[in-house]
């Protein structure tokens, strides 16, 4: 998937198909758990957040239940974003030589200034 030629519609959409598809423990055919719909509701309003014309990311869910919001563009930039069932955001960023990682807070409404300086960057 092209996250450039993603609508955000097709993101939430995504968002909300991964909710129902691991809905269930041990939906990796091991231990993970269930999606959490917390999480789910906040990486929609996450991806809702996002300045118009941003590029969108890549979805997937993780074996604590939360969901994994990546961007990446190539080997040697990637950002990714875990949300789960706090307003805690922990990421990771990789860009050239440069990279990292930090917890920032979100409130539901407004993307953390940090964030998006290293979406821009990434």
């Amino acid at each position: 998937m092209d996250s450039l030629d993603t609508t955000k519609a097709s993101v939430l959409s995504q968002i909300q198909a991964l909710s129902a598809e691991c809905v269930r423990s041990g939906w990796d055919a091991t231990e993970a758990e269930p999606v959490c719909k917390s999480a789910a509701s906040r990486a929609a309003d996450f991806i809702r957040a996002l300045p118009e014309g941003f590029p969108l990311p890549e979805i997937a869910p993780e074996p604590d239940g939360s969901i994994s919001l990546d961007w990446i563009r190539s080997r040697s930039r990637v950002f990714s974003l875990s949300v789960g069932m706090s307003n805690r955001l922990p990421y990771a960023w990789i860009n050239g030589r440069d990279s990292g990682h930090a917890v920032a807070a979100f409130d539901g409404k407004n993307i953390p200034p940090d964030i998006l300086e290293r979406l821009r960057a990434a």
